[in-house]
């Protein structure tokens, strides 16, 4: 210890020149976020798998060991064959490598997902801002529709849409998006009640700013926050979702690859080629686990009691 500091205190951390017992660094919020993430081994895990199946999506006709089959074309003269060098995770009943068409099946899953939560969150943002923000009859209208979509369980209306409407991919995402909705717009009304009566909108209101501007630039950037941390958690129960409508013969329609699917072709064979099954059932797991466990540091990393 120096004898600046043993006889001024804390007035010497302000003395130029001294280097004891430096301060914590201030961080910005992004680079809080990157120094929390890096610490934390399971967010490591989560953003590492994450970034993972993004590549297999990106860039599967690259990674594939076998395209071809990774798109559909039968081999049949290789089925059922058990996880070999040739065939890391084996081949199914039709001869093709599993781990190529698990590698397509990434696709529909992130992609699929990511489309569903983009389109839920522009939908029911802006309408929970109008409810919140003006209330009285507006906010009744638009949360009583709200309640009737909530009244009946995501997968459930996605499965009554996707019967009326045809089995497909492209069915069963946009009837995800007529089911998640009105989640993002129940989460960003009570997040707008909550900041209407703040002074900076009083404020704003007072000097005649209008009541559009007030909720693009003042109430929207603040709700950011919980969007993205639901926005993140939802998108592993989207894949979830759209793996269970592929596997009851909703979704993605065969030869194309998706990961529900193959457990729904391969739950037959789990006797004699139990690795069919088993390798997309891991893929799912560890996906859907992944954004949960991200979206669970996202939440302790935006929560301002956690934050140092």
């Amino acid at each position: 210890m120096s004898l600046a500091k043993l006889f001024l205190g804390k007035r010497a951390e302000k003395l130029p020149g001294d280097n004891f017992d430096k301060e914590p660094v201030e961080r910005s919020g992004l680079q809080h976020t990157l120094y929390v993430i890096r610490r934390d081994v399971l967010a490591m895990f989560s953003v590492g798998w994450i970034a993972l199946m993004l590549i297999f999506a990106i860039f599967a006709p690259i990674i594939s060991p076998y395209p071809e089959q990774g798109r559909g074309r039968n081999n049949a003269d290789y089925r059922l064959l058990a996880p070999s060098s040739d065939n890391w995770m084996g081949t199914d009943e039709l001869g093709r490598d599993v781990l190529s068409r698990l590698i397509y099946g990434a696709r529909p899953a992130m992609v699929a997902s990511l489309i569903v939560v983009s389109a839920a969150m522009l939908i029911g943002t802006p309408l929970g801002a109008i409810a919140g923000y003006y209330g009285g009859w507006i906010d009744e209208v638009i949360m009583r529709i709200t309640d009737l979509f909530l009244a009946f369980p995501s997968l459930l209306l996605a499965m009554a849409i996707v019967s009326l409407a045809g089995p497909g991919l492209l069915n069963a995402v946009m009837a995800l998006v007529v089911s998640w909705w009105p989640w993002y717009t129940r989460l960003v009304r009570s997040t707008t009640r909550s900041l209407r009566s703040q002074y900076f909108v009083e404020a704003a209101r007072s000097i005649g700013v209008r009541d559009s501007v007030i909720i693009t630039r003042h109430i929207l950037p603040n709700t950011i926050t919980p969007i993205i941390v639901q926005a993140t958690i939802d998108i592993g129960t989207v894949i979830l979702a759209t793996t269970s409508l592929a596997f009851l013969g909703l979704g993605t329609q065969a030869p194309n690859a998706d990961w529900g699917l193959m457990i729904e072709q391969g739950r037959q064979y789990l006797r004699d080629a139990w690795w069919y099954s088993m390798f997309p059932g891991i893929a799912i797991f560890l996906t859907v686990l992944a954004f949960n466990l991200l979206g669970d540091t996202l939440r302790d990393i935006f929560d301002p009691r956690q934050y140092r």
